[in-house]
């Protein structure tokens, strides 16, 4: 119980006293933040899942009860190839940046002695965030393009006859981006996993006699799995839901879900949409909880 006085203007005693439960003060206290998660998380979701339901012409939608727009999502190989290809560009780039993000955060952890050096590295891997993620991406266009930096100095070097053509404007350039644009969001995590990792334990490691490749593979990997977890999280959500890049990138000869989400939506047909959003959704919520169940994350949190 906890005991709430209310002291009279200018009293020098309580006047009354109230015993609040210690169970209600916990409610009252959380209250703001369920409030905040209600109307910003939990309604926009349930409004989703509501339209997805809705009927549809050219002009406008119709409160409805159908289900044809899941059946269209779900009935249609085009779709599932469009899925399929999101989860392929999701893959790839969750694996490349893994390895860059793991090995990046290995350096600043251990290969860097004084925590203002690697205060100011991190920093450096910073920069480019400053920056739109749209300027990040589009900055690519003059390097990977046919009379661009790469494909001039390659011809002129005699390395090839003539400029390659899938350097831009094919899923390689969709995954290259990619790759630019979140490779942080992996190596902040794994880098606050590996600062925790007690020290003693590799100094233990070595005088056990295990050797630099053992130390990493029993004692550092183990170790920072949390924080490569939440950076999957971060990375395979972030490309399931991009869509600019695979429409800039890629020159209109690829697709992601999103960007069918976004075509859909340009021609009014938003419950076909909201379907694919919830589709979407609960694909993401099985990965999340499929990387939950092999990783406890609570160790980060």
């Amino acid at each position: 119980m906890v005991e709430v006085r209310f002291l009279g203007v200018g009293e020098p005693k309580p006047k009354r006293v109230i015993r609040v439960p210690l169970v209600l003060v916990s409610y009252l206290q959380a209250t703001p933040l369920m409030v905040i998660l209600g109307c910003f998380l939990l309604l926009p979701i349930l409004m989703i899942g509501t339209v997805s339901f809705w009927d549809y012409d050219f002009a406008q939608m119709y409160p409805d009860f159908v289900t044809f727009n899941y059946t269209e999502t779900l009935g249609s190989w085009v779709t599932w190839k469009i899925y399929f290809n999101t989860l392929k560009f999701a893959f790839i780039v969750w694996a490349i940046t893994l390895f860059v993000g793991f090995w990046v955060a290995y350096f600043l952890a251990f290969h860097v002695r004084t925590s203002a050096m690697q205060s100011v590295l991190f920093l450096v891997c910073t920069v480019p965030f400053l920056t739109s993620n749209i300027i990040r991406m589009i900055s690519w266009i003059p390097v990977l393009g046919r009379n661009g930096l790469i494909n001039t100095a390659l011809v002129n070097a005699g390395i090839v006859p003539q400029p390659i053509e899938w350097l831009l404007y094919s899923d390689f350039a969709v995954v290259l981006a990619m790759v630019h644009l979140y490779t942080l969001f992996m190596v902040t995590p794994i880098f606050n996993t590996m600062m925790r990792i007690d020290r003693s334990l590799l100094e233990a490691a070595r005088d056990a006699g295990a050797s630099g490749w053992q130390i990493l593979t029993n004692v550092i990997i183990p170790l920072s799995k949390p924080g490569m977890a939440i950076g999957t999280i971060f990375v395979v959500t972030l490309v399931m839901a991009d869509f600019s890049t695979v429409q800039v990138m890629s020159g209109g000869q690829s697709a992601s879900v999103a960007l069918m989400m976004k075509n859909q939506m340009s021609l009014l047909q938003y419950p076909a949409a909201a379907a694919n959003a919830v589709v979407l959704l609960a694909l993401v919520l099985l990965m999340v909880a499929a990387i939950l169940r092999v990783v406890d994350i609570r160790k980060e949190l």
